[in-house]
């Protein structure tokens, strides 16, 4: 279990970093549905393994980020549904 959950950690910190460098690049947009749905899942697995490593204040950073990351999502979706 400990090492799927360094697996979950290590690829939630590649995809925040993927996504803020394609951000960062002008290959995606900050407010665009591939930029929120990275950030979310990044943020979700880093969540958990800081959960599972006790590490309480990257835990609660964590479960902030996805929040904010879910309500993007939700307004983005709203969006779309205007359209």
């Amino acid at each position: 279990m400990d090492l799927l959950l360094a697996v979950v950690g290590w690829a939630g910190a590649a995809v925040l970093l993927s996504a803020y460098a394609l951000v960062s690049s002008g290959r995606i947009q900050g407010d665009g549905l591939t930029y929120q749905v990275m950030n979310l899942f990044g943020a979700v697995g880093l969540m958990v393994n800081s959960a599972w490593n006790a590490a309480w204040p990257s835990a609660g950073l964590n479960l902030v980020w996805a929040a904010i990351g879910v309500v993007a999502l939700v307004k983005l979706a709203k969006v779309g549904a205007a359209r």
